[in-house]
């Protein structure tokens, strides 16, 4: 179900500085907004759990490192 919203101009013109390109809709840009506030998924805390293991355990490169063994 879509519903409007209403909102004040001065709202609508710190929205619209907010949007990465023209096309982007208010929609959008609300929903990147909210989105540092939402919950992770467990998925995702997963993954982070693994990264910071992988970074405990030394198994990670430096952009340098990955460079200099591809002969970048």
């Amino acid at each position: 179900m879509v519903t409007t919203i209403q909102v004040s101009d001065d709202l609508k013109n710190i929205l619209a500085e907010r949007k990465l390109h023209n096309n982007e809709t208010f929609e959008e840009v609300i929903f990147d907004l909210i989105e540092d506030t939402m919950e992770l998924s467990e998925e995702t805390k997963r993954n982070i759990k693994e990264a910071e293991e992988d970074i405990k355990e030394g198994r990670v490169y430096t952009h340098e490192q990955v460079k200099k063994e591809l002969g970048l």
